[in-house]
């Protein structure tokens, strides 16, 4: 199932300028260093014993099991580049706004008398740097998916549905099951 806060930190990944560490002993020690040195704090971040941080470190271990591999590789991604990511997301929330590519079904509450059947809808449209703002603030801040759904409608409704207040005034939007989403910034 594709989610909004997943797509958000893939746009910001695309603004990072150098790749993530690959293997397995890189990434440690890229989180060693994160922690001031310390390999018993990285082992109670992944959940092993400081001996095995200290072994992965050392390339004395190179191939971590699948499931370490994944913690590994997600908490270095979550500290890759702090600065260009919080560049990337102050440049999208003050000048440049973000870009939007959904297609999911669109439910609406409107005036009586019209149409309210929820349809599939393919959208590709820039949203304002005071929605990008609202919705990276909303991720920072640690909302759930289901909040973060509620604030990509509410900008779709007035970008798109509302036109920016020129017309189908009331009209709220209700976005519903999400097929595809991309964010760009």
């Amino acid at each position: 199932m594709v989610t909004v806060g997943e797509e958000l930190d893939k746009a910001v990944r695309g603004a990072f300028t150098r790749p993530v560490p690959k293997s397995a002993g890189a990434q440690m020690r890229y989180l060693v260093r994160q922690h001031r040195r310390s390999t018993r704090r990285v082992a109670e971040l992944l959940g092993i014993t400081q001996r095995t941080v200290e072994r992965y470190v050392n390339n004395q271990i190179k191939t971590p099991r699948p499931q370490l591999a994944d913690r590994l590789e997600r908490e270095v991604r979550a500290r890759w580049q702090p600065q260009i990511r919080a560049k990337a997301k102050q440049a999208a929330a003050t000048t440049g706004g973000i870009m939007i590519d959904v297609q999911a079904r669109f439910g609406y509450t409107a005036a009586p008398g019209t149409t309210d059947q929820a349809r599939v809808r393919h959208l590709t449209l820039p949203l304002p740097p005071h929605h990008a703002a609202r919705l990276l603030q909303a991720q920072e801040t640690g909302a759930d998916e289901d909040r973060l759904r509620q604030i990509a409608a509410e900008a779709l409704g007035e970008v798109y549905f509302r036109d920016n207040g020129r017309r189908a005034h009331g009209l709220e939007v209700e976005l519903t099951d999400i097929l595809d989403l991309q964010f760009e910034l």
